[in-house]
């Protein structure tokens, strides 16, 4: 390799690694989410008002409009900080590190206790008791008995309870998502806003990386319990 070519190199590996394992799946989501929602929260200012206020304004509003803004901007910056140990719990050669990972399944946990109360101050209830508070039980339950700890009276060829229980809290945000979509489309094609079909898009993408990291982290604590149970 020239020396050219190294920095360059670097350049692509790094990032690359920071995409690897339930850490970054959970931050590429996580990242996603508030560059579109600022992106878009900006395109919609209405005409008139000047840039640089207008700019301000926006992005103020998305993260300190309401309380619910307040809450969720709050709940994303500790899923980011529990993304971050989810990354470094997996990046070691010993991955993954078991201290680390419970603090990332910890971190979650809040996280998801602040995005429950977020989605019940925006006025939803149903996305606040799943997205919010199963997603909060399944972390913390997590967070408690760790990726290799048996559970006593539930059998090791079972999936884990809590992982699962993480899984099943996505389910209905994204069949809602899913289902706003499929309202959204005939209307941009009608002519109206592309906002809204760009932000449902987003979310959907979002719900599919986090997805991935749940999937991931549910397979690590399989792999592990069956390690145990065949020694």
């Amino acid at each position: 390799m020239t020396a050219r070519a190294a920095p360059i190199a670097y350049l692509v590996a790094a990032p690359r690694a920071r995409v690897k394992g339930p850490g970054g799946y959970y931050n590429s989501g996580n990242a996603l989410g508030i560059v579109v929602g600022v992106a878009i929260q900006i395109a919609t200012v209405p005409v008139g008002l000047h840039e640089g206020s207008a700019v301000t304004t926006a992005v103020m509003n998305y993260f300190a409009g309401s309380h619910g803004s307040v809450s969720l901007a709050l709940a994303t910056l500790v899923f980011f900080l529990g993304g971050e140990a989810y990354h470094r719990a997996w990046s070691g050669p010993d991955a993954p590190d078991p201290a680390l990972n419970r603090l990332g399944d910890f971190l979650s946990g809040i996280g998801a206790l602040g995005l429950g109360a977020a989605l019940l101050l925006l006025g939803d209830p149903l996305l606040a008791a799943t997205s919010g508070l199963l997603h909060a039980l399944g972390k913390f339950g997590s967070a408690i008995h760790g990726t290799g700890t048996p559970l006593p009276l539930w059998p090791v060829a079972w999936p884990d309870p809590f992982r699962s229980a993480v899984l099943a809290s996505r389910l209905p945000a994204m069949l809602a998502t899913t289902v706003a979509l499929g309202g959204t489309f005939p209307r941009v094609w009608s002519g109206e806003s592309f906002a809204a079909l760009a932000m449902q898009l987003t979310l959907l993408g979002c719900y599919l990386l986090w997805t991935k990291a749940d999937l991931l982290l549910l397979g690590a604590r399989s792999k592990a319990l069956r390690e145990i149970s065949t020694r």
